[in-house]
């Protein structure tokens, strides 16, 4: 069987990992770094604004914790453990979706903030084509007006809340204009259920589109060291139009960690052994901003994956990275990059460094990239 069928069959099969590339991040949000780096503070004081939304300078995804990337399922008291720990430790910016699971994140989550649910910004999202009563992942997009404001009533049972903070649409759908789905969002808004909405992996015209009907708090999209995509156009229509960016697989499912080398090969189960950017053929040359990166842990005294987020957040002032773990120690060690700061000089030499590095392979499956910078059709 060719890869192409193969990652066709894992994806009728199980759904949850070949449908929604947003499960794809959730499987590879393992976001761990090699030690913890001798920086000043354990608790993140840093705050940033998407739009006028204030959350903590660095978020922390919850997508993994039912089901970790090599099928194995972490403990679930410990999971909520290290949520609860987080906030103690000054995290205010939670990230999940219904189609992580499906459901299963969700109910995490929400079991774990409620000591703390209005002290924190928890985020949700919509647009696969999930059975809203049974969970079951079919194929393609639903963003129905209809299935919107229904899929909103299952976030809101299973976070154990009254509104979602930030609702994000997955993916476009490319059958229903934007203007449509922004109408559902301000109803839901109407009635206090949703705060703030944005998009995920949208085109540009449909950004534009939806910002002019309801304007966007957030996009969020792939971005890290390895993929600069998002700088081309995204990013700068975030700047212009003033709304917030946050970047999924900010660590590159590991690969900006440390925790990976040229000998690393990945079971089937594990998406990193059908994407190419993983492919034996093109680690050795991916790894070499590995070393770029520890270069700099060395110079700065902290972890490649502090670098990589202490990058991430050098670019602009209103991104907000969400890396995931299902370790208390990353979670710790992922918050402390918010204490490394770079000079105007160290940031442009490090940038030109990075740029040297010619990446191998594709970020995502190719019939997962399909899902991305889609326009939404234009409304009658």
């Amino acid at each position: 069987m060719n890869r192409r069928k193969l990652l066709k069959r894992a994806g009728l099969v199980t759904m949850a990992s070949a449908l929604a590339p947003s499960t794809f991040m959730a499987s590879c949000a393992n976001e761990a770094s090699e030690k913890n780096g001798d920086l000043k503070s354990t608790v993140l004081t840093g705050r940033r604004k998407l739009r006028t939304l204030e959350v903590s300078a660095i978020g922390m995804g919850v997508q993994n914790m039912h089901r970790h990337y090599t099928s194995t399922v972490p403990y679930r008291p410990n999971m909520i453990k290290i949520l609860q720990a987080a906030y103690d430790k000054g995290v205010t910016f939670y990230d999940t979706a219904e189609a992580y699971g499906p459901f299963e994140n969700e109910k995490i989550l929400g079991e774990a903030i409620q000591s703390f649910r209005n002290n924190v910004v928890i985020t949700s999202k919509f647009g696969w084509n999930i059975d809203l009563e049974t969970g079951q992942r079919l194929p393609g997009l639903n963003s129905k007006p209809e299935h919107i404001k229904l899929a909103v009533e299952g976030m809101l049972k299973r976070l154990k809340t009254d509104r979602i903070d930030l609702l994000y649409q997955h993916r476009v759908d490319p059958e229903v204009p934007i203007e449509d789905v922004a109408g559902a969002v301000k109803q839901l808004m109407d009635e206090g259920k949703v705060l703030h909405w944005g998009l995920s992996e949208p085109g540009v015209q449909t950004v534009r589109r939806a910002h002019a009907e309801l304007p966007l708090t957030a996009i969020q999209n792939e971005y890290s060291m390895i993929w600069r995509g998002p700088e081309n156009d995204i990013i700068p229509l975030c700047e212009e139009l003033g709304i917030g960016f946050v970047p999924w697989w900010p660590l590159a499912c590991q690969l900006l960690t440390g925790s990976i080398d040229e000998q690393t090969r990945f079971a089937p189960t594990d998406i990193r052994a059908n994407t190419s950017r993983y492919a034996p053929e093109n680690l050795p040359q991916n790894l070499k901003l590995v070393e770029v990166i520890k270069t700099w842990g060395m110079e700065k005294n902290a972890t490649p994956a502090q670098i990589a987020l202490a990058w991430l957040q050098a670019q602009k002032p209103f991104i907000v990275p969400i890396p995931g773990t299902t370790q208390m120690a990353h979670m710790e060690q992922n918050i402390k990059a918010d204490n490394i700061k770079f000079t105007t000089d160290e940031l442009f030499s490090l940038n030109e460094q990075i740029k040297a590095i010619d990446i191998k392979g594709l970020r995502l499956p190719e019939f997962v990239l399909q899902f991305s910078n889609v326009e939404a059709p234009k409304k009658n």
